[in-house]
């Protein structure tokens, strides 16, 4: 079994504080005891690997860190624009799209949302989906998580997908399969999946307009939940990020 992971602001060689509510989670919840395997990031890339070297209390720990490594930012970097769902499910796709290993996740605001971000609501949301994000980076053993930036208008997506050096939007109607869209060795992919209702015609001109084109992933129709895991799996194993 691979050692756990737990965040600190920085990596460094040596004796290292683990406490606060990471130390709790350590020594409380996973119960790491003494000569125990560890693995210490910043979520930025930086990790630093060693054992446990002494239990204080409930929460805190000393590690002995005697290696680190530093994992080069991946690519070409895979970006998913996500529709804002109902309920958790928002919390479910940023989750598995980050054990896929999705570089960012951009919310969106899309005109057939049923969920709106507005004022202290918002606020919450995109919180939640940041420590989802960074949770799922640890229980993924990864040692950059994926940003998860502010909630998006359909404007900014529009200047996101221009930028990119390869622009999708997942459409039932796409008449292009993922699987065979030619994508690049390197630079940037960016994916928008639409919400439950679907993206709107207007919505498809101003992508289309950004030169963003509608892909199909195949014959059956996933959940916006779903869809990003799906594709991100898909451009992964295509762009060779899972050889």
């Amino acid at each position: 079994m691979t050692a756990p992971v737990f965040v600190v602001d920085r990596v460094a060689a040596g004796r290292v504080t683990l406490d606060g509510p990471e130390g709790r989670h350590a020594v409380s919840v996973r119960r790491l005891r003494v000569g125990e395997e560890i693995v210490l990031t910043d979520g930025k890339g930086a990790g630093g690997y060693g054992a446990v070297a002494a239990v204080e209390g409930k929460d805190r720990l000393e590690a002995e860190i005697a290696e680190l490594r530093q994992e080069p930012e991946p690519t070409p970097r895979i970006t998913v624009v996500q529709a804002l769902p109902k309920g958790d499910r928002g919390e479910l796709a940023v989750e598995t799209m980050t054990e896929t290993g999705v570089d960012a996740v951009v919310p969106w605001a899309a005109a057939r949302c049923i969920t709106q971000w507005k004022g202290e609501r918002g606020a919450k949301s995109l919180a939640k989906w940041r420590a989802t994000a960074r949770e799922a980076g640890k229980q993924s053993r990864r040692l950059r998580f994926p940003e998860v930036a502010d909630a998006a208008t359909t404007k900014q997506v529009a200047s996101l997908l221009a930028e990119a050096d390869f622009a999708a939007v997942l459409h039932e109607e796409g008449a292009e399969p993922l699987a065979t869209a030619e994508l690049p060795a390197e630079g940037s992919i960016v994916l928008v999946v639409g919400p439950e209702g679907g993206v709107s015609p207007e919505e498809l001109a101003a992508f289309a307009a950004a030169g963003a084109k509608p892909y199909r992933l195949g014959r059956s129709v996933l959940r916006t939940s779903t869809a990003g895991t799906a594709a991100a799996a898909l451009l992964l194993g295509r762009t060779g990020r899972w050889s």
